[in-house]
Parts: structure tokens; sequence; C-alpha cells
């Protein structure tokens, strides 16, 4: 197993609630670029209009993603999170905790969200890319 990443807190910015301020990614690993991951199915098809289930299935992508490369959740290093309404997020926040639970356990990358006037599908509520240190000897 490879070294961790290393979780960096500036105590002077305060304690950081559901992200990392850094991370320090160790010698020996890989970094993956995970392109913006929308919340679609295989098809290509959103997986309906509810932003949760959006968020939910566009990080699942970016893990998908993460595993076809040897990685796991707690490789990701970096989310990047685009939304269309900033207010539908924030007022989504308690659900999207358990379901962030469900899929990265208590691992939290830096992170950063953006609002966005569209993203690429029609209907699309949400996008998520995310950089990853996956394990040198990680092949697949």
């Amino acid at each position: 197993m490879s070294e961790p990443l290393e979780v960096v807190d500036a105590p002077e910015l305060g304690q950081p609630q559901g992200y990392a301020n850094g991370i320090i990614v160790p010698a020996g690993r890989r970094l993956l670029f995970v392109a913006g991951q929308i919340g679609w199915d295989a098809e290509q098809r959103l997986v309906g209009d509810d932003f949760v289930e959006q968020f939910a299935q566009a990080l699942r992508n970016v893990l998908t993603v993460v595993d076809a490369a040897g990685g796991e959740a707690a490789d990701v290093a970096r989310l990047t999170v685009y939304v269309v309404d900033k207010a539908e997020y924030l007022a989504s926040r308690r659900e999207l905790g358990r379901r962030w639970y469900e899929l990265m356990g208590r691992h939290y990358p830096a992170m950063a969200l953006v609002e966005v006037s569209g993203l690429l599908a029609p209907g699309a509520k949400v996008e998520i890319e995310a950089t990853a240190a996956v394990p040198a000897s990680a092949v697949r």
C-alpha cells in the first residue's frame, strides 16, 4: 500500500467543513486528471432532475475513472464542483453529506465550488472534475 495523501489545514484559516485546504501528494504516485463528469449513466442519459441524484451519479462517475486507473476514493486529491444553482446546492447539503459518506467515506480532498450558467447536457445541474494521485504500482 502506498503512503496516504497528507491533509494540510492552516489553523489561521479556521476548520474547513467538508473539504481540505490542501493536500500533499507523496512521492511515488501518478497524477490522474479526471474530466468533468455530469450525472448521467453509461448511455449518457441524466439520472433524473433531482440535484442530489445528479451529484451522486457525477461523483460515482469520477470514482469510476479513478478505479479504472487503479485508485480509490482516498486517492482523490482535489475536486472542482460546478453547479448551475448555488442555492440548490446549499439547500441540499445535508443529503449531499449522506451521499458523500456513502461514496467517499470520511475522505475530504481540496475542493472548490463554482456557480456556472450552464453545463454540457441540457438539464444537467452539476459537474465534477477531479485530480487523483493513484499509486504508481496500481496497474489495471
